[in-house]
């Protein structure tokens, strides 16, 4: 209640809800720390030490999150006087440039209406910000800690507007790499052998795979904007403001709280303030290792230039602004006037010069700042190597040898600007790669394996025998001959396994785990080369249908183990599986026959699509005089005589 017996407003009453605000504050702030300590965890595992942004990106619900994280630097009314409450101000507002410069790299794989969207919502979050704090400072709401509370102000809108002119750069940077891409693609494409040279085992497919890879991740948006010259700034603002918190935290903790001027008291929020600042303060240490990552290891592999080389803006930072300041203005018609279209022109040519003298002004600033870093680091280093000169010497030795070999370092996709970066991409993709291929070797799919080398003798030579089931010579049930994915004959040709009599179930068992493992590769396959999208409701129909056998043993609620059991031949199975296929596509006909008749075969119903395919299958057994029957034989029991149930 608000009101006391007499009518009385009681303000005790309105306080209460703030320490669940508080855990509120708290638990946001936790979830985004976890998620940067997620990304953080990807990136050490697949050895991308540039970091890239798979959990935690900028989008609407990092924003909202972060909305939730800032509420206590925003709240302007409530007495937070104490210790713990000034510093959870002062954190919430360094939590804010962690989260930006953590999603930094997020921006190059968004669209560009996203990309505005996103970059207007987080404006007008940093704007919100800003504002409330200069209040707060103006009118002593906080009284402590000013000159970080300007400082990591200034790095915010700083971070803001690196943020947003480094977003401008995108369109420039994907096209001019993609026209690299398409080049060196043909260039590749030229050196690899033949399909006949590649059975024979004369190439080194290895070396073949490292240059697709090799143009693939140096061409990668989020890569690209991680090694940008402003992505390095971000990161070593970043940092600025974590030791500005931490300054704060060490002078509150081991002076005197008299002497910081700090007052008595506890504010409505209670103990849940030094709840938001225990875990927006692991938020922060977490978040800020792979911006000031990004920053050191930029200025690690630096060279150190002169001042006039290094202070070089490439064209394409400003590529875009300068394309729109020559194109007219859309709607200008809808003036009236000569005059004012003319004024109308000029004033967006005007903001447009503003926006590329600021541009440069920025990439020169970030240019600047990571010369004068070069410049110290650099003296850092020497001294750690007069020091320690055995482990330098190993060190380069253990570089040299890790560095990528030139047939590869070909393919590497740069920017103007960026010729020193390239040892270092070609070396991280190679170290990526490789860990990759050892992963692969630990988490062989040993069914699969197993599987190809009973039924074709050898892995290498391919698995062709499955367009072997699935003959042109039977029509489907309806006009039209709808596309069929990989996927579909696989899980069909599999279904009817399991359907067929005297099958082993250890060696049936072992058949579905292969098919199992199989549809994994096959899955990335087909969405690789399904540009069009003509088979996606055959690889939707491939999906349900193993979704029923593999845990069910169903086909379409068809009970597969019932017919496996009858005292029927494998003929007589098959026979059955036709009759069963041609009655349950006849149903979902009739009850589809309008949209079907609308739409092309390959945009059926997908259960329409598995009878069609079963009917098809099964029917080309059967026209084989069962031999192909004895799929069973040749998928299980002949394929794993001597297999154990694992």
């Amino acid at each position: 209640m608000g009101c006391d017996s007499h009518g009385n407003l009681t303000d005790a009453e309105f306080s209460k809800p703030l320490p669940s605000i508080g855990i509120y504050v708290a638990t946001a702030s936790l979830i985004c720390g976890v998620s940067m300590l997620t990304d953080l965890l990807h990136a050490f595992l697949h050895r991308k030490y540039w970091f890239p942004c798979k959990f935690f990106s900028l989008n609407a619900t990092t924003l909202t999150f972060i909305s939730v994280c800032v509420k206590l630097s925003l709240d302007l009314n409530t007495p937070m006087p104490s210790r713990q409450d000034q510093l959870a101000k002062l954190s919430s507002s360094v939590f804010f440039c962690v989260v930006m410069a953590n999603s930094m790299p997020s921006l190059g794989f968004m669209l560009t209406r996203d990309l505005l969207m996103n970059l207007v919502a987080l404006g007008i979050l940093v704007v919100t910000d800003v504002v409330n704090i200069c209040i707060q400072l103006g009118t002593g709401a906080i009284y402590v800690f000013t000159w970080e509370h300007a400082l990591v102000i200034a790095l915010m809108l700083l971070m803001f507007v690196i943020l947003s002119f480094s977003a401008i750069t995108i369109p420039a940077t994907k096209r001019y790499l993609e026209l690299k891409y398409k080049k060196k693609y043909e260039f590749a494409l030229k050196e690899c052998p033949s399909h006949a040279e590649r059975r024979k085992g004369v190439p080194k497919l290895r070396e073949d795979l490292m240059k697709f890879w090799m143009m693939a991740h140096t061409s990668s948006p989020q890569f690209v904007m991680a090694r940008s010259v402003t992505c390095t700034a971000s990161g070593f603002l970043c940092f600025l403001s974590a030791v500005t918190l931490a300054e704060a935290m060490v002078r509150s903790y081991f002076l005197q709280p008299r002497s910081l001027g700090f007052c008595n008291g506890d504010s409505d929020y209670k103990w849940s303030t030094t709840l938001v600042l225990v875990s927006q303060g692991a938020s922060i240490v977490i978040g800020t290792v792979a911006p000031a990552s990004r920053w050191f290891t930029a200025v690690n592999l630096r060279t150190k230039k002169g001042l006039r080389d290094e202070l070089r803006v490439e064209s394409y930072w400003f590529e875009c602004l300068s394309e729109k300041k020559e194109r007219p203005l859309m709607n200008l018609w809808m003036l009236n006037g000569r005059r004012s279209r003319k004024l109308a022109h000029d004033v967006n040519r005007w903001m447009l010069d503003v926006c590329i003298a600021t541009q440069h002004g920025l990439v020169l600033a970030s240019k600047f700042l990571r010369f004068i870093t070069v410049c110290f680091v650099s003296r850092i280093l020497l001294c750690c190597c007069l020091l320690f000169t055995f482990k330098c010497e190993s060190s380069t030795v253990s570089n040299a040898e890790s560095s990528s070999s030139p047939s590869t370092r070909r393919f590497v996709l740069h920017l103007e600007g960026e010729e020193e970066l390239v040892d270092y991409m070609a070396r991280s993709n190679r170290e990526a790669t490789e860990h990759l291929i050892q992963k692969g070797r630990k988490q062989q799919p040993v069914n699969l394996i197993e599987l190809l080398e009973s039924t074709t003798g050898s892995v290498s030579q391919g698995f062709e025998g499955i367009w072997d089931f699935d003959s042109g010579e039977v029509v489907s049930l309806a006009s039209g001959e709808p596309p069929n994915s990989w996927a579909l004959p696989l899980v069909t040709l599999t279904s009817i396994a399991v359907a067929l009599p005297n099958i082993r179930p250890c060696s049936l068992k072992k058949l579905v785990k292969a098919v199992n493992e199989a549809l994994v590769y096959v899955k990335k396959f087909e969405d690789v080369l399904d540009i069009d999208g003509e088979l996606a409701n055959s690889r939707k129909a491939a999906e349900v249908v193993w979704l029923g056998v593999d845990l069910y043993h169903k086909w379409l609620n068809v009970d597969l183990r019932k017919l496996s059991k009858q005292q029927k031949t494998t003929t007589q199975v098959l026979e059955e599986i036709v009759e069963i296929a041609k009655r349950e596509f006849t149903e979902l006909w009739q009850k589809n026959l309008i949209y079907c008749m609308k739409h092309k075969p390959s945009h059926w119903p997908i259960k329409t699509l598995a009878a069609n395919s079963m009917y098809r299958i099964s029917q080309t057994l059967l026209n084989n005089g069962g031999s192909e029957g004895s799929v069973g034989e040749r998928s299980c029991d002949a394929s794993w005589e001597n297999g154990e149930d694992t």
